[in-house]
């Protein structure tokens, strides 16, 4: 779908819409693992500020919700333009959101976006909206990985996982991706929208891999696979973490689970 326009919105901005369609890729359709909730975000949008402190309470958990949620920020870069190029800012992640519009036939990209696993999405600075978009997504079981983590470089990290999927897969298949991500960013902003701020962001996506492939195994079948990242100046394994999850070519996403990384990484 073509990009028709770009906006930045506050609260109200625009409503949730589901995807439609019938899901593939997993059997099983219950389960109590987490909800992923994905901010589409940037320094750069006026109204994203806001919505990056819900998305920081909301994975600290001050909202105290009966569903767990596994949190990831991804900063666009269709708003550098504006006079602030977002540090983090990257086209890979303009990209993902684009999926998701043409996935949900939305007619807008915008931010700050939360989508919910892949099959809903709201103004991520409109709190009752987001709550409620996550209270009613779909569940299913968190996959069983054990994760192992290595430096092979001084500026690399491995990550090896193997476990079970705890969710039956079909011959639609669905992918094993992992995101790191990284926390406690604060940054002064001296132009552009938010000129004169201090932006803190959590749960930014600094790296997502595609670790294998699966399709047509049972829940309890082994899967194995090893991905190595490329990290970027100053990195702190204290202030970050791994996501992963499961997710098909119709962008659903399945099940999940997160690892803190080691303390001697």
């Amino acid at each position: 779908m073509v990009r028709h326009l770009l906006a930045c919105f506050g609260k109200g901005g625009s409503k949730n819409e589901d995807g439609n369609g019938k899901s593939s890729g997993a059997v099983d359709s219950s389960g109590d693992g987490p909800v992923v909730v994905e901010l589409f975000s940037s320094q750069g949008c006026a109204t994203s500020p806001q919505a990056e402190v819900l998305i920081s309470r909301l994975g600290r958990g001050d909202f105290q919700l009966e569903v767990p949620v596994v949190v990831l920020a991804y900063h666009v870069d269709y708003w550098d333009y504006m006079g602030w190029k977002d540090p983090y800012g990257s086209s890979q992640w303009t990209v993902r959101q684009k999926a998701y519009v043409e996935a949900l036939k939305l007619d807008t990209m915008f931010t700050p976006q939360v989508v919910v696993q892949g099959t809903a999405q709201c103004v991520a600075s409109d709190q009752d909206a987001l709550l409620s978009t996550i209270s009613n997504a779909p569940r299913f079981p968190s996959t069983g990985f054990k994760a192992t983590f290595q430096r092979p470089t001084s500026e690399s990290l491995q990550v090896s996982l193997s476990g079970t999927l705890r969710t039956k897969i079909d011959n639609n298949g669905v992918n094993v991706m992992l995101a790191l991500y990284e926390s406690g960013l604060v940054n002064d902003c001296p132009k552009g929208e938010n000129k004169g701020k201090v932006l803190a962001n959590d749960f930014v996506v600094r790296r997502l891999e595609k670790v294998c492939t699966v399709k047509g195994i049972s829940a309890k079948k082994t899967v194995t696979g090893t991905v190595t990242l490329a990290l970027w100046d100053g990195f702190n394994g204290d202030k970050c973490g791994v996501a992963v999850f499961l997710q098909n070519g119709a962008h659903q996403i399945f099940g999940s689970q997160s690892f803190l990384l080691p303390d001697d990484i």
